[in-house]
């Protein structure tokens, strides 16, 4: 267990190194500049070392560290909820802020900006985490060394099946996070970290449920055992079709392609009162025969 909490002691360097960086790039540089640049870094640089080091736990744990996928998982849910709440609004995820432009939130300059700043996040990311295990603090990562030269591709299945693994993947998380992304922070993070946790554990012996592009690139595109464009269908094509398709069934058009809704008909605001109506309609009935017999009653000339 001495690795598990090398690793655990990792997880908490790691994110409060990012926060020291949020708060000096808040500081320091203008609002566009550390909305689009550095907080996307910090955020994938983030992402990125925590899913290295946890997915180490995940392949060598069960038998070389002596615990097994439930302890993965918890730490899994607990590393999402930390990474929500801390990423101050950063999505760490290609296919999000994808997502922000074509809801028309975000400009097709900040959008390449956050996808620049993802990638070199990761790639950063990887690099670092990379000289953190040659150092071999525990006996997890003296294995690890050993093996990541040889790495296997992530991708378990026929391409076709991981291809759509990985996009019915995105496509509920992407469901989740546009059904919450407007509510309080206590309900949407564990939200999220239950709809990771669960696609993790449930698609992860097929592809390992990543769903994101450019974690994808930094943790299984230089594995062995898969082409470059085979990562490409599954890890990039599978999860931007899945995110279409999750924005197009909640808002029945994609904002920034088209105005009109093809799902959903479009309802009035108003509704008037029918009941109402109807009584004084049959109210007025009385009256109105009344009048007019009053009408018939009077002396013609």
């Amino acid at each position: 267990m001495d690795g598990l909490n090398v690793s655990i002691g990792f997880f908490f360097l790691v994110v409060g190194l990012c926060q020291v960086l949020r708060w000096l790039s808040k500081r320091l540089l203008p609002p566009g500049t550390h909305g689009c640049l550095a907080r996307e870094f910090a955020g994938s640089f983030q992402l990125c070392m925590s899913c290295l080091e946890l997915r180490m736990l995940m392949d060598i744990g069960p038998w070389g560290g002596g615990f097994g996928l439930d302890v993965v998982l918890t730490l899994l849910f607990l590393l999402s909820a930390v990474h929500g709440a801390s990423f101050d609004g950063a999505s760490a995820n290609p296919t999000v802020s994808l997502q922000e432009f074509l809801l028309l939130e975000s400009s097709l300059a900040a959008t390449a900006a956050k996808l620049l700043a993802q990638g070199a996040g990761t790639g950063t990311g990887w690099a670092v985490t990379r000289l953190y295990w040659s150092w071999e603090l525990t006996q997890l990562h003296f294995i690890q060394n050993l093996i990541a030269p040889e790495c296997s591709s992530s991708i378990r299945a026929s391409l076709p099946h991981a291809a759509l693994v990985e996009g019915s993947c995105s496509f509920l998380f992407h469901l989740v996070l546009l059904k919450v992304r407007q509510s309080h922070p206590l309900g949407r993070v564990p939200a999220l970290a239950a709809t990771v946790t669960f696609l993790t554990y449930t698609a992860g012996p097929f592809t390992g449920a990543i769903f994101n592009p450019a974690l994808a690139m930094a943790t299984t595109f230089h594995c062995s055992g898969n082409s470059f464009w085979d990562y490409i269908q599954v890890y990039w094509l599978g999860p931007l079709a899945g995110m279409l398709a999750a924005l197009l069934l909640f808002q029945g058009n994609i904002p920034r392609l088209f105005q009109k809704n093809l799902l959903y008909s479009q309802k009035s605001k108003y509704k008037v009162p029918k009941a109402k109506v109807t009584a004084q309609v049959e109210g007025d009935k009385p009256q109105r025969k009344r009048k007019a017999a009053k009408s018939n009653s009077e002396p013609r000339a």
